[in-house]
Order: C-alpha cells, then structure tokens, then sequence
C-alpha cells in the first residue's frame, strides 16, 4: 500500500487485510491511523469496530491504542457478504479486475442498479451473477453510476475498504471520468468550460434544468472533431462535479444538445438513446496506488456516426 509517500507492508490472510505498522505512524493511535493516515471513513471505522473486524496482533484492537513499531494491524474485509442484488446471467465486459476493485463497460440501455426491491436486468444484477459464478459471495458497490441509456465505464468496489477510499477519491475529484458525446452542430470554440448551476425541473419529474438556486456545476469539454457531412461535433467532456444529467443539460443550456437525448432536445432518428459513453477512467488504485487507466471503447450504435466523417 502506497500512502502519503510511505510504502505500507500488506498481505491477505484469509478473510483479513494484514497492514505492518511503520516507526513514521507510531505512536499515534489506531483510530488516528485508520482515519487520517489511511483515508477510511469514521462511520466505517465505527462498524467495523462494533463487528470485531479490527484486531490489533492477535486481539480485538481498541480504538484508543497507540501503534508501535512492527505492530499488525488486521482488517476483516474479505468476508462472504450478501449481494444485495439478485443474481441474473448476462455476459459483462470487464475492463479490469483485481482482488479490490472491478471496472466494467455498461451496455447501453440498463440501469445501473435497481432502483426498487427485487428489480432484475440491472447491471448490479450481472455483476452479482459474475461474482457467484467465480465463487465471490460479496456485496455490489458502485463508486458512482451512469445514466440507463448512458454507456461506458463503471468502477465497482470489491469490499468496504475499497468503497470508502474511492468515495472519498471521488468526493475530492481524484478520479478523472472523460466521456464522449455526439452533439448537434459546430461548437463555435474548440474547448471551454460550462460553469453552471443544476437543480430539478419543477414542471418533470425526471428533468433537470440550469437552475441560479441549483447546485454548482462544472463540465470541461473539447471539440475532437466536426462531421460536417452529419453537422455533428465529438465532443469529449470531463467533469468536476457529478449532478445528475450534468453533461446532458449543460450541453444543451449552450444549443448544443446530444443528438437522440430527447428529454434534453436532442435530434432524434439517427440513434435511439443519447449518444454519450463513459469512455475513459483514470485513478490511483486505493490499495496498491499505482495508476490505472482504463478505456471503453466506443460501442457498436456509435461507430456508424464515426465513418460517416
């Protein structure tokens, strides 16, 4: 484990994480190291702790006691866990996978998660299926989701450690998402900013608007190329904030609206969901900290847009 500079000496034993304490993090307690040293969240560091999943050598640790030099610091967080989904086949196209982490590229058309008790033909409910069929009994954590008709690349925490330091990167803008859309028309610059807020639309029930009472938003796009045989631009986006159908409203705040979004005006007949992909995540592995860049290729209903250039 890389943190703050130092190397972290860890290993899985069975279901539990083994952390070597360095001299640079004694004498400060195992609370202090937990929170502030390696980032867990003190809500998980609370449950974890009334759930015994702490053990400091070979007992319970308390909270309270200072490390020492050479002390292992357990953390029960590859135990068998409950779905939370319900287990439904569909092939999945994994993008990388480790013994942490799971990033996948979602089909457009599914939700990522269900949005009721009991729902199937998410993307939550294949992952489950995935994990049972190579004998992982865990719980589905998205770090953060796409929209139903959004495609592209997901990341998914593979146990409770990883999924508070990814929210934690994620609430602090470390992990970098760029997407791709198809927009309407030429964008008069090739790069700028939409520096908007976004709230509810009072009059739809699923729409947002730029709204001056709404929350901060900040979309960075880029034009990569202009099709004026289509007047279509590929736009690629990257955001510092994540509400809800953020690039979608922004881009159609400006005139440029995603060609077939037709709940933001976006022209219909040339694709039959709005044309944007998650195309590209980059982040420091929460464990390991080395880089990971993955891409998701553009998929199949986009490409045709692409030849006709």
């Amino acid at each position: 484990m890389y943190i703050k500079g130092l190397v972290i000496s860890l290993k899985q034993i069975g279901e539990w994480l083994e952390i070597v304490i360095p001299s640079k993090w004694t004498p400060n307690t195992v609370f202090h190291f937990l929170s502030k040293e390696l980032g867990v969240s003190k809500a998980l560091i609370q449950k974890w702790n009334n759930e015994s999943a702490i053990k400091k050598n070979d007992s319970k640790a308390d909270l309270n006691h200072r490390l020492n030099l050479g002390d292992r610091l357990y953390l029960h967080i590859f135990k068998n866990e409950d779905f939370g989904v319900i287990p439904e086949y569909r092939p999945i196209d994994v993008l990388y996978e480790d013994d942490h982490l799971l990033i996948v590229n979602k089909d457009a058309g599914i939700d990522t998660h269900p949005n009721v008790p009991g729902q199937k033909g998410t993307l939550a409910n294949h992952i489950a299926s995935y994990y049972q069929m190579n004998g992982l009994q865990i719980k589905i954590r998205h770090i953060h989701r796409l929209d139903k008709d959004t495609s592209g690349a997901i990341i998914f925490a593979k146990h409770d450690l990883a999924n508070s330091l990814m929210d934690q990167a994620l609430k602090l803008r470390k992990i970098k998402r760029t997407y791709i859309a198809f927009v309407e028309g030429k964008l008069p610059h090739l790069k700028g900013e939409i520096n908007q807020p976004i709230g509810r639309d009072r009059h739809h029930a699923t729409r947002r608007r730029v709204s001056p009472n709404g929350q901060t938003a900040l979309t960075h796009y880029q034009v990569e190329q202009y099709l004026p045989a289509i007047n279509l631009s590929i736009v690629s986006l990257q955001l510092d904030t994540g509400r809800t159908h953020q690039i979608r409203v922004h881009l159609s705040s400006i005139g440029f609206p995603i060609i077939g979004d037709v709940l933001y005006g976006g022209k219909q007949g040339i694709i039959s969901r709005q044309a944007l992909h998650a195309a590209k995540v980059s982040l420091l592995h929460p464990i390991t900290g080395e880089e990971i860049n993955v891409e998701a290729g553009l998929p199949k209903d986009m490409l045709p847009l692409v030849k006709k250039a």
